[in-house]
């Protein structure tokens, strides 16, 4: 067999929401793959870049083209946040609240939907 390369999993007990059903355990079922790639394959770097880039274009560009910036960002954003949403004390979850309105504010008032 060939060397594995890219980061090794964490340790952990499970990767699933302990008794999951419905829409979070086929959330998470079709997450797993996408997040072992992109946490175990993808260099480090590269997806808090790529947000930070896609943000910052979003906030300096007027229009739709800023809106369509932030979109990724803000799916990203609320993946994270609906996976990680079981293990979070209050304050976690009211920042990502925060942060995701905050986001999609950003988002209607590129498309123009909020005048500024």
């Amino acid at each position: 067999m060939g060397t594995r390369k890219g980061r090794p999993l964490p340790p952990g007990e499970q990767f699933f929401t302990p008794g999951a059903t419905g829409l979070r355990k086929a959330v998470e079922r079709r997450s797993a793959a996408p997040a072992v790639f992109l946490f175990t394959q993808v260099p480090r770097w590269a997806v808090p870049v790529a947000m930070v880039v896609l943000l910052l274009t979003g906030l300096a560009v007027t229009g739709w083209a800023g809106g369509l910036a932030v979109l990724p960002v803000i799916a990203f954003v609320l993946w994270m946040a609906y996976l990680s949403w079981p293990s979070l004390a209050t304050g976690g979850k009211l920042l990502r609240v925060v942060l995701l309105t905050f986001l999609t504010l950003v988002v209607l008032t590129r498309f123009g939907a909020i005048p500024l």
